[in-house]
């Protein structure tokens, strides 16, 4: 309960993130038929960069407002590139939307969106950020839940569509496990879905058996990953990188990723050790 995002809200891992996560909406947008989308992990939806929290670290500098200020961003970011730009008209870059602000931007009435959020304080804050797109009434907030529960509960959900996004914190130890078992007790409820797991990159080893253990799944037939290190990862304690793991992935992200990967790595480059990758571990 000691993880606040604030501190690290628009790093080069909520650009990873979230580029790819507009990505996956856009996909889900070009067929008529309603989607669902359960946030397991939402936080707050809208952080402050300007505020005391996000001040203390500055990371935003190195991840957003990079990107923003970078030219000829290929055309699969306007999205999510877009979506920032309309909260800080003014030309300051202040406010940073989470994947909650991003999905909701992006419902249309047939649409549902499901946010959990564990931090009390964060769960009613998430409330009031997208209490704007209220009125579409396909918005439902689980506040104090755990959203490793809300897969066994809410699954398989009365529409046929969607995608489940995992993006904890990755404070416990176990943590990897923990996703590995979700993902399974989704599949055993949802096999249709596209899961989407964020993780983070401190040994490039354990990433690797996180990546087998899901591969294992029974039902997991199609598995895409995409990893961004923006330092050499000689400190394996530290966060050299983040990666998107994807069950069934959308069509526009295997088709994307590798242009949109090469554009922002350079940018969100700490050292010359910086790389991407983008390989299916299973299927295609």
């Amino acid at each position: 309960m000691n993880y606040r995002h604030s501190y690290h809200a628009g790093n080069f891992a909520d650009v990873v993130k979230h580029a790819l996560h507009c990505i996956c909406l856009a996909y889900l947008r070009q067929k008529d038929k309603p989607f669902w989308v359960l946030d397991t992990h939402a936080g707050m939806g809208m952080y402050d960069l300007l505020g005391e929290q996000a001040s203390k670290t500055g990371e935003w500098q190195q991840g957003i407002a990079k990107i923003l200020a970078a030219e000829q961003a290929p055309a699969a970011l306007q999205d999510y590139l877009a979506a920032v730009r309309s909260l800080n008209s003014d030309g300051q870059l202040r406010w940073y939307p989470g994947s909650p602000w991003l999905t909701a931007k992006q419902l249309r009435p047939q649409d549902q969106l499901t946010l959990c959020e564990l931090h009390p304080v964060d769960s009613q804050l998430l409330r009031d950020n997208v209490a704007e797109f209220s009125a579409l009434g396909s918005i439902k907030v689980m506040p104090q839940t755990n959203g490793y529960g809300a897969i066994k509960a809410l699954l398989p959900p009365p529409l046929k569509r969607g995608m489940v996004l995992i993006d904890p914190p990755f404070e416990q130890r176990d943590e990897f496990a923990t996703v590995v078992q979700a993902l399974a007790d989704g599949m055993r409820r949802w096999a249709t879905a596209t899961y989407v797991v964020w993780y983070p990159i401190k040994d490039p080893l354990v990433v690797g058996e996180f990546h087998q253990n899901v591969a294992a799944i029974n039902g997991v037939d199609k598995l895409f990953a995409t990893d961004v290190l923006v330092r050499t990862a000689l400190d394996r304690t530290t966060l050299n990188g983040c990666g998107m793991l994807f069950i069934n992935p959308p069509y526009g992200v295997t088709s994307q990723a590798a242009e949109v990967l090469a554009f922002l790595t350079p940018l969100l480059a700490q050292d010359r050790g910086a790389q991407w990758q983008a390989k299916w571990l299973k299927g295609e």
